[in-house]
């Protein structure tokens, strides 16, 4: 009898570990962009213009502005929707922080995430990081592979890494054809 109580303790303590439903996940993702901080900000700065340098996004819309609890809602061209929240936005920093207000599997296998997006001087032009943190978009012990860890891992890394990538075409196109970020020639 003294053995048979250890041993089942083990199992359910084992058991227990094998279903613990999900753990965070982090993606860090980050461009070198040729122009100074205050170029790229102008263009990335905008909670709402996210629609105007991310080639996935059909069109963003935006409320309340660059302040906290400012919202957006961003239709993405392959379908669905991601309906954010501002929480932080310091132009100072140049940095934003935001979330996932209410998940759409269609837009993006997750459940909720944050993120943060930062511009910082790099030598003689600018990097620009966006870190996230989000859950899978199935939450149960055992998630179809559509909705798992990995399958929101690369929707994530894919997502950041085309905006992040937009975003440098478009600061580096409007510096190579002299304009600036707002659309005005250079002087």
């Amino acid at each position: 009898m003294r053995l048979a109580v250890p041993a089942a303790l083990l199992a359910l303590v084992a058991t227990a570990a094998i279903a613990h439903g999900p753990t965070p996940q982090k993606v860090h993702q980050s461009v070198t962009i040729a122009a100074k901080p205050e170029a790229v900000w102008k263009v990335v700065g905008d909670f709402a213009g996210i629609g105007t340098w991310h080639p996935d996004v059909a069109k963003a819309e935006g409320t309340d502005g660059n302040t906290s609890g400012g919202r957006r809602k961003v239709t993405l061209k392959a379908g669905g929707t991601l309906d954010e929240s501002l929480d932080e936005w310091n132009a100072q920093g140049r940095t934003y922080s935001y979330r996932l207000s209410d998940a759409d599997l269609k837009a993006l296998p997750v459940s909720s995430y944050s993120a943060t997006l930062t511009v910082s001087p790099d030598g003689e032009g600018s990097k620009v990081e966006w870190l996230g943190r989000f859950y899978r978009g199935d939450t149960g012990n055992e998630p179809p592979e559509e909705l798992s860890d990995a399958a929101g891992k690369a929707a994530m890394v894919r997502y950041f890494g085309d905006g992040l990538k937009g975003l440098k075409a478009k600061v580096e196109g409007e510096a190579a054809a002299g304009t600036m970020p707002d659309g005005r020639a250079k002087p």
